[in-house]
């Protein structure tokens, strides 16, 4: 397999994904043996069961998990294998360049709508990735800048001034988009980018992922989970589907759910063929 040298924006190679034992809680393997390639200016679109470790991997491509623990909090890290991610080594990523790297990786973490800063307004929210970058940033330029994002996840430029309390789940989930997005990254992690997003809402949220890969011709990829499958439909090149941490099938909407040979992903299509357009009901046990 070609690495992350030749411009791959993300190389999974045998990647084993571990949680540590903690207090009364044994070690937990939340993602075993994973393979997979991510390509310049592809998306890719991932599904899985409750606890296949779809959101441990959104956290560790992200950088996410690197950062420092807060309270209790425990965080998976790579205990085999290798992850790549535009051309940074993970498992010896220094933490001195774990800020640079997240400059260039958009996060929306499942959680994002429900972890806005409280006391900020949505323009500071989603200004704020430019600031912690440059403290001097012109400050129109900052808002023009802010104004357009905000314009894209399609929310009326009244919002600016309001408070997270002041908005909507679905509102409230546009601004964490708009968030990840700002600083322009070449690479998009998103966990249910649609989740508390009304239909019509959704399907502009999916429209803008589109044109940024089509717009930056080749230079923007992006990891969606997600299991609307109208959005995945509109935005992912191909999907891979997870089940109990291993990869269960790999290829295009079409290709997967054609001829599906793992149990999990003939539930899959069953949930397709019984018209569920969300399939998340097929979910079993506690997320992961």
């Amino acid at each position: 397999m070609r690495g992350a040298a030749h411009g791959f924006p993300i190389v999974l190679s045998d990647l084993t994904l571990e949680y540590p034992a903690h207090g009364a809680s044994p070690a937990h393997v939340a993602l075993h043996g994973l393979t997979l390639t991510v390509e310049p200016g592809e998306v890719l679109g991932l599904l899985g069961s409750a606890g296949s470790g779809k959101s441990t991997l959104a956290k560790v491509l992200s950088g996410a998990a690197l950062e420092q623990v807060r309270g209790g909090d425990v965080r998976p890290v790579i205990t085999g294998g290798e992850a790549n991610v535009l051309g940074h080594r993970l498992r010896t990523l220094p933490k001195r360049k774990l800020h640079e790297f997240r400059f260039h990786v958009g996060y929306l973490p499942q959680d994002a709508a429900a972890t806005l800063p409280p006391d900020r307004t949505v323009a500071e929210i989603v200004g704020e990735p430019i600031l912690e970058r440059d403290r001097r940033y012109n400050r129109r330029a900052l808002a023009t800048r802010v104004a357009t994002m905000i314009d894209a996840v399609r929310l009326p430029l009244s919002m600016l001034d309001k408070f997270p309390y002041e908005l909507s789940g679905g509102q409230r989930q546009r601004v964490a988009l708009a968030r990840a997005l700002v600083l322009g990254p070449a690479l998009l992690v998103a966990d249910e980018p649609t989740a508390g997003i009304d239909l019509t809402v959704r399907d502009a949220v999916a429209q803008l992922i589109s044109e940024l890969r089509d717009r930056e011709h080749g230079t923007f990829s992006a990891l969606i989970i997600s299991h609307d499958l109208p959005v995945l439909r509109r935005t992912a090149d191909r999907i891979a589907v997870l089940d109990r941490g291993e990869l269960a099938a790999i290829g295009t909407i079409d290709e997967v759910f054609h001829d599906p040979g793992h149990p999990y992903v003939m539930a899959l299509a069953g949930a397709l063929d019984g018209g569920h357009a969300v399939i998340d009901e097929l979910d079993e046990g506690p997320a992961v």
